[in-house]
């Protein structure tokens, strides 16, 4: 299911769009998919591992999630996990209903995926588009599976996730997009990328 809602999410995001640069370059599929891979990080992608440090570690601690996000704030940090550029209350992305809703029906426990959506509530009540997003949800989910699964012990599973296994996730589904994204502009015999000029902003006057 998680490789499934991250295979893709259209060509504009940051990662798509490198890689689509790279294909119409003439770049080999590894080239151009390794171009878009580099782009994976705390702004796109790569905050599963952050987010569950960041969850579990509140959970483990006992606090309440007004307190977890008043803490972090006091600290200006961001939560991670939370927050979509267009996604919002109004706007649900369905891959984070998808997961939430099969955690909630399966798993033997969702202690961080309730405290996230108690963080949600918190964050939405400020800004619409402050909600869990999929890195977040996909995080808290596994963070509640890897503990109560019975397949690792609870230092196994905190080991895991400290390793980075999360982020892993995202990183082997969104390489399936990047793939696709390849081979559409290879079919498609797309000629060299070139930006638009009316998105290119230059200073001009006297010198």
């Amino acid at each position: 299911m998680v490789l499934m809602v991250t295979a893709d999410h259209g060509p504009a995001v940051s990662g798509a769009h490198n890689t689509i640069v790279a294909a119409r370059a003439g770049k080999d599929l590894v080239s151009s998919l390794v171009s878009g891979l580099l782009t994976i990080g705390p702004r796109f992608g790569g905050a599963l591992d952050d987010a569950a440090r960041m969850m579990s570690g509140a959970v483990d601690k006992g606090m309440d999630p007004l307190t977890f996000t008043k803490e972090m704030r006091k600290e200006n940090k961001l939560i991670m996990g939370i927050g979509h550029r267009i996604k919002s209350l109004d706007n649900p992305d369905m891959r984070v209903v998808i997961i939430k809703d099969f955690a909630q029906k399966h798993f033997p426990s969702n202690a961080c995926l309730d405290f996230a959506l108690g963080v949600e509530q918190i964050t939405t009540s400020k800004r619409a588009n402050l909600i869990l997003n999929v890195d977040g949800c996909i995080a808290v989910c596994f963070v509640d599976l890897m503990r109560t699964c019975g397949a690792f012990t609870r230092e196994e599973a905190d080991e895991l996730i400290e390793n980075g296994c999360l982020n892993g996730l995202f990183v082997l589904g969104r390489s399936i997009g990047f793939i696709g994204h390849y081979l559409d502009q290879k079919r498609l015999k797309q000629p060299l990328y070139r930006h638009p000029w009316d998105d290119i902003s230059y200073i001009t006057g006297e010198m």
